[in-house]
């Protein structure tokens, strides 16, 4: 078993390719993680024992930026090729690429564990019960709020319930008085600005599954535009960079450069090795808009693809790795939330946590329950991707005065439903 680091899109077209198969023997397994968290290190850890139990398996871990699954891995996969297994957060975007496993795993257990979440990879297909993978971890947006600038500055910090507008007002107070760079922030990522529409009424999808375009949107888009034209958001992170281009701004926390971070609970390990006790911080409730407290769900999942050459061998690492020492493991070490429902209603320990982070961890999953129907709908969509990626384009490009707002929801519309038919053309 090997941990291999691959950083450009170049090196990944080059090694995806799997083996063939060679029966019992000499058989190689390509898995695929993104650079967040711990990487690929844990997963390493559990293969070596899933090699020992089976001579002659050798699992290969590329870590690679998370840029390149997002970017990267759908065009490897549109050729037929790729990895034979790849943990990856477009679930159901990369639904018409799965390899059904059900045969291959303890499905009743999978049921049991991960029965809303399963729905997720089957690609909206309501009918079908196949297993395609395993989801690792469920995450949360959420702000992320400097206490000291807070205190330092003399300003109250926002309660729960607070709106995203007193939330902007508050953090312009404490950046003026501090001499912080920016009140504000949040990752260049559809996903991101998702939690901000819904809040503001945008639906995205129907119950249906066609895209919406409407009222909540264009307010949401509005009040972004607001923030960034005000200096509430700097210009050069969501202006500078062209095209559905992702980028997460979490250095900016770190060095105590923004008074408010907008991004995910999977960085709470980071805030840990690498805050320390700098500064005081927290996790807050999600900001209201005009129609809801609600932020977007989210996660990754292990899965199959169908070109592998060994469905029956990915089968069974994907169900070693969904066994409850693993799943224990591996969210107990990632300092995650936990997908599978034991884990939910037992509990998990995190032995390398702060009690920060503990605390941090309450607060994003005490939002699950206030998440709006249409953000679990937007997170199962086939076509989430495509409106996430033409939300940040046009955004982008309304900031920096190529499209007017009207013209963005237009372009909005015209992308989504220009990717639907391309997908429904090639299917």
């Amino acid at each position: 078993m090997k941990l291999a680091s691959m950083k450009t899109t170049t090196a990944l077209a080059l090694v995806l390719a799997a083996l063939p198969a060679t029966g019992a023997i000499g058989q190689e397994i390509r898995m695929l993680v993104g650079d967040t968290g711990t990487g690929g290190t844990l997963f390493e850890e559990m293969a070596a024992t899933f090699e020992e139990e089976h001579p002659g398996v050798d699992v290969v871990i590329e870590e690679v930026s998370y840029q390149t699954i997002v970017e990267s891995l759908p065009v490897q996969l549109q050729a037929g090729e790729g990895p034979d297994i790849a943990i990856i957060t477009d679930l159901g975007g990369l639904s018409p690429f799965y390899e059904d496993i059900t045969d291959y795993v303890d499905a009743d257990y999978f049921e049991q564990e991960w029965g809303q979440t399963l729905q997720w990879l089957r690609g909206g297909d309501t009918e079908s019960s196949a297993i395609y993978g395993m989801p690792t971890t469920l995450t949360v947006n959420g702000a992320y709020v400097n206490l000291t600038l807070f205190e330092q500055a003399g300003v109250e910090v926002p309660e729960e319930g607070a709106t995203w507008q007193e939330w902007a007002e508050a953090t312009r107070q404490v950046a003026e008085a501090t001499g912080t760079d920016f009140p504000m922030e949040m990752d260049r990522s559809g996903h991101r600005f998702a939690s901000l529409a819904i809040s503001y009424g945008a639906e995205l999808v129907d119950e249906e599954g066609n895209p919406v375009v409407d009222d909540g949107l264009r307010a949401a888009i509005e009040q972004f535009v607001e923030w960034h034209e005000n200096g509430t958001m700097p210009m050069d992170l969501w202006g500078a960079v062209g095209g559905s281009t992702h980028r997460e701004l979490f250095s900016d926390f770190l060095n105590a450069n923004v008074v408010l971070y907008f991004g995910g609970s999977w960085t709470l390990a980071q805030m840990d090795t690498e805050v320390g006790d700098l500064f005081d911080w927290a996790v807050v409730p999600a900001p209201c808009g005009p129609s809801s407290c609600t932020v977007m769900p989210g996660g990754g999942a292990m899965v199959g693809f169908s070109h592998t050459d060994h469905p029956e061998l990915v089968g069974e690492l994907i169900n070693f790795f969904a066994q409850p020492e693993n799943l224990d493991f591996y969210i107990s070490q990632e300092v995650e939330i936990p997908s599978a429902a034991s884990q939910i209603e037992n509990g998990v320990d995190y032995p390398s946590a702060s009690e920060n982070t503990q605390d941090a961890l309450a607060v994003f999953s005490a939002q699950i329950p206030k998440m709006a129907d249409a953000a679990y709908r937007f997170q199962g969509w086939r076509y989430q991707r495509a409106m996430m990626n033409s939300l940040t384009t046009r955004i982008s490009q309304v900031l920096n005065n190529e499209l007017s707002v009207d013209a963005a929801l237009e372009r909005i519309e015209q992308d989504v439903n220009l990717a639907i038919e391309a997908a429904q053309t090639n299917s």
